[in-house]
């Protein structure tokens, strides 16, 4: 199978899974909706709420991993990988936007505590468990596959995602301690440590989508595996040195300079190049490698690989 043909295959399977999270999203909120109506609950609204921006999240994912699908084109030679941080650093925006809503909705409740509505019994909170145990089996499965397809987008929605399970679980919690307690102003605090928490959660996708953006380099496994197969592959070669990393969606792209005896001909040196190419993309797949081959006085020392 061909590495293009592999991108294809990871990226229709990466915008299913996209897909699915919308079903998914919007499943949870009409549940969360139902548990918020039922019970009258300011810190079940909040989590409702959130919800709307799982919905939001979850369509910008998919756009993003359709354009980052794209091939690469005169305008975009190195591809549209990239567009798949652009999704998560709007759903950091979209984080913000909810956080404040709460907040607008819920700091009136807390300095003026009303009388805590009725509970339905427990039917509403359990309406809100059944969701928050959806999301935790979804969140799973986003986090497991976005790094089975070093997807950002998909990471990043599962995360949240997971985020979101944990304030669910907080607000079950304070809400039944309100009921059970008669202290009103439990309620609208927990939907503000709700709004603190989505934008914790925020804020950690904005950065690394922004790491992603500044072209970070890869983590030290990932690059401890690419030097390793240079240093097993490279033989033939005097040196290699100035490796450079960094990430772009899916795609690693890895670059370094490699460093020939002079009278080594054009197909030698392509050989090694070959072989050294296979060799780091077993270990990291969907790669775009650069390898630039330099006579021997370019060599930084000599007899040993300078990475």
């Amino acid at each position: 199978m061909t590495a293009s043909s592999t991108s294809v295959q990871t990226s229709s399977r990466a915008s299913r899974l996209a897909a699915g999270s919308i079903l998914v999203a919007l499943v949870v909120l009409g549940l969360k909706a139902v548990a918020y109506l039922m019970t009258g609950s300011v810190a079940l609204y909040s989590d409702a709420l959130e919800s709307v921006i799982n919905v939001a999240a979850a369509v910008a994912a998919l756009i993003a991993l359709r354009v980052a699908a794209r091939p690469a084109d005169a305008n975009h030679p190195y591809g549209h990988t990239k567009a798949e941080y652009f999704s998560a650093v709007a759903e950091g925006v979209l984080i913000v936007l909810a956080a404040a809503a709460i907040v607008r909705e819920a700091l009136p409740a807390l300095l003026n505590p009303a009388e805590l509505p009725a509970l339905s019994g427990v039917a509403g909170l359990g309406v809100n468990l059944a969701a928050g145990v959806l999301n935790a089996v979804w969140a799973s499965v986003l986090l497991r596959q976005g790094r089975a397809l070093r997807s950002p987008a998909l990471l990043a929605d599962g995360r949240h995602i997971f985020s979101d399970v944990v304030t669910s679980v907080g607000v079950l919690l304070g809400v039944l301690a309100a009921h059970l307690t008669g202290q009103a102003w439990l309620d609208p605090l927990l939907a503000i440590l709700v709004a603190l928490n989505i934008l914790w959660s925020g804020w950690r996708l904005v950065r690394e989508s922004v790491g992603g953006l500044m072209d970070a380099a890869v983590d030290r496994e990932t690059e401890e595996k690419i030097r390793l197969a240079m240093r097993l592959h490279g033989h033939g070669a005097l040196e290699m040195h100035d490796l450079r990393t960094r990430h772009a969606g899916s795609v690693t792209f890895i670059e370094f300079h490699m460093v020939v005896p002079g009278d080594m001909t054009v197909q030698e040196a392509h050989s090694i190049c070959d072989r050294l190419e296979d060799a780091i993309r077993a270990g990291t797949p969907q790669s775009s490698i650069s390898i630039h081959v330099e006579p021997q006085e370019k060599a930084k020392h000599h007899g040993v690989l300078v990475l």
